[in-house]
């Protein structure tokens, strides 16, 4: 429950650092300006970074879906930094979620496993062509909600940080109680 919670921490720096009204400061004859999509990315780089060294330093592993996450936010918020476009930056959630969404497709057809199986087998018991439709949900659910993203990103942009952070999570956590509603019927008892 903590490990998730603290992945949520770059999120919420994003979120308060977009939001503030740019101000530019000067500190010892430099021009800092916080506040803004700059200021958000840079926190975003900076805390993301943070919490995956945490996650080494406690766990003693990395989720592959946190590597992702962080080749994603030092790729784009690079690019955003870099040349002082939030194009690149609106780009990062759509792609995560794509190459979620291309994982869980893939792994129905690599391996003995779907993906779904091989994270959740070790807490609840299906049969194997539940699995492979749970599997095949997650898949369209990531490739629509990457999509959804991008959508916002350029079509509602006054909205979309906000969409990014609650809408998306909104979506995902009434997407996982459809499931465990419609999985209630199949779930085995683990042996």
């Amino acid at each position: 429950m903590i490990k998730q919670v603290i992945e949520f921490i770059p999120l919420i720096f994003f979120f308060i650092f977009y939001k503030m009204s740019p101000k530019t400061f000067e500190i010892m004859n430099h021009s800092i300006t916080l506040g803004g999509i700059y200021t958000a990315t840079g926190s975003l780089i900076i805390t993301t970074t943070l919490v995956v060294m945490i996650e080494w330093i406690y766990y003693k592993t990395i989720s592959k879906g946190q590597l992702i996450t962080l080749a994603a936010v030092l790729i784009f918020g690079g690019l955003t930094l870099c040349f002082k476009n939030d194009l690149f930056i609106k780009w990062k959630a759509p792609v995560i979620n794509w190459v979620f969404g291309l994982t869980f497709l893939l792994s129905a057809f690599i391996g003995k496993k779907p993906i779904i199986e091989r994270l959740m087998s070790h807490a609840i018991q299906l049969p194997s062509s539940i699995w492979h439709k749970l599997n095949m949900s997650w898949a369209v659910f990531f490739m629509i909600l990457g999509s959804l993203n991008l959508y916002v990103a350029f079509h509602f942009e006054a909205i979309w940080v906000d969409f990014k952070i609650f809408g998306s999570l909104g979506l995902t956590i009434f997407f996982t109680l459809v499931q465990v509603i419609l999985l209630r019927k199949h779930i085995q008892p683990v042996k």
